[in-house]
């Protein structure tokens, strides 16, 4: 029960980080906030898209709400930057959070039976895994990059050129998977000699 509680606990900071982070790179507060008819949107993109891939695509993207920064100096109003919140990325958060947490609990518990060589390297593969999946979670759009919502977006903020960040949006699924698979080999290497110790 611990590790769930660590991993909701994660997945909450991780989403006010965001927040917090598009606050002080901008330096303006949120002024709107936007709530999409998600079960609706779903039940119409399952309908009416006849392949399978492209639904599970589409529906990965579709976003249950969105808060950010609405500037008014161009008439109407236009969205300077959001962090908007898609029920699969908080999934794959949660997920996230869940294997840092076993992560964090088998090398808390296992730290005496396992060689400090052993323990800091599943410290660094749980640290750069959650690094990439931190990375390619990212779900904000920015004006500058054209209001396309996604990873990239993040590091076009933190100073990546947007041009390369752009180019770069292909492989978040890559990113993904290798944070993934660096996590749970680490989880892997703590378990089996936490067991061959013991």
């Amino acid at each position: 029960m611990v590790w769930l509680g660590l991993a909701i606990a994660f997945s909450l900071l991780y989403y006010l980080i965001l927040m917090m982070a598009l606050v002080i790179r901008f330096e303006n507060l949120p002024n709107y906030l936007n709530v999409y008819e998600w079960a609706f949107n779903m039940k119409r993109i399952w309908l009416s898209t006849p392949s399978w891939f492209d639904t599970l695509n589409i529906m990965k993207d579709e976003w249950l709400f969105e808060i950010g920064f609405m500037n008014y100096d161009y008439g109407t109003g236009i969205s300077q930057w959001s962090l908007f919140i898609a029920p699969a990325k908080v999934l794959g958060v949660i997920f996230l959070g869940v294997l840092l947490s076993a992560n964090y609990l088998l090398l808390r518990t296992h730290n005496r039976v396992c060689s400090k060589d052993a323990l800091r390297g599943a410290g660094l593969a749980t640290g750069l895994g959650g690094t990439f999946v931190s990375l390619a979670s990212i779900t904000m759009s920015w004006v500058v990059c054209c209001s396309t919502p996604t990873w990239v977006v993040g590091l076009a903020m933190m100073g990546l050129g947007v041009s390369t960040s752009l180019w770069l949006e292909p492989v978040g699924i890559w990113v993904n998977i290798i944070g993934y698979m660096l996590l749970l080999a680490s989880i892997y290497v703590a378990a089996s000699r936490a067991t061959a110790n013991s």
